[in-house]
């Protein structure tokens, strides 16, 4: 089976998209598959959240606290510094384009959901999105716990059907001429969006780049921060 799953959406309006897609999804895979009950390995995990709560060794606010971190920080920071580093070093850019796999664990970040990766670049005219309309595949290697929209359906259905209304709702608004491409997560295979460098980053040390990095961003459904968003700009 092919691995390049991508979506057209400027140049295919007709919206059938082939939507068996071929994946070779035979659902061997762990993953949640939202809509349906809850596996016993997440039952087992929520009875024992349960319990901790309960016997008061675990606060609840503080438990959200430590996974809205690995959402948002902790896990995200491992893909801001290969996009940053694809930023700053010609030579590990098209290492990254030609076989990201290879070049993501020369960084060290490398494991379970990480293991075939493949890098979509934003450029002008061309936009990159990313979905997994079967289940929740994600590079958790690069960016860490999945956030709970991505994994919903409405977005696993409307990101293919109509991806322009869903970035407009992450407060992502193209030009009519952008064409964007979006790509259908698999077992086999995960992608990792680099988003467009901002301007004024010029000489910028990758530490820095990396600060505009955001998750959504690599998703696909928001942008890098620019560059007078970073704290040491107004230095």
């Amino acid at each position: 089976m092919g691995h390049d799953h991508p979506h057209d959406h400027d140049r295919q309006h007709d919206h059938d998209h082939q939507h068996d897609h071929h994946h070779g999804h035979d659902h061997d895979h762990d993953h949640d598959h939202d809509g349906s009950a809850l596996s016993e390995v997440a039952l087992r995990v929520r009875a024992l959240e349960s319990l901790l709560v309960e016997k008061g060794y675990v606060d609840p606010a503080a438990l959200d606290a430590l996974i809205e971190t690995y959402e948002t920080k902790v896990g995200p920071r491992n893909g801001a510094r290969v996009v940053a580093r694809a930023w700053s070093d010609p030579a590990f850019h098209a290492w990254l384009m030609q076989d990201a796999t290879a070049a993501i664990a020369s960084l060290g970040y490398t494991g379970r959901q990480g293991e075939h990766m493949v890098a979509v670049e934003n450029r002008p005219g061309r936009h990159n999105m990313v979905v997994c309309t079967l289940c929740s595949c994600y590079p958790w290697s690069v960016l860490g716990l999945p956030p709970v929209w991505y994994k919903a359906a409405p977005y696993r259905s409307r990101a293919v059907i109509e991806p322009r209304s869903v970035l407009a709702e992450f407060g992502v608004t193209l030009p009519d001429e952008t064409e964007i491409t979006v790509w259908d997560s698999t077992a086999e295979i995960r992608y990792l969006v680099i988003p467009e460098r901002p301007s004024g980053t010029e000489g910028w040390s990758e530490d820095r780049l990396a600060d505009l990095v955001t998750r959504d961003s690599m998703i696909g459904t928001g942008l890098a921060l620019p560059a007078d968003a970073h704290p040491e700009a107004a230095a």
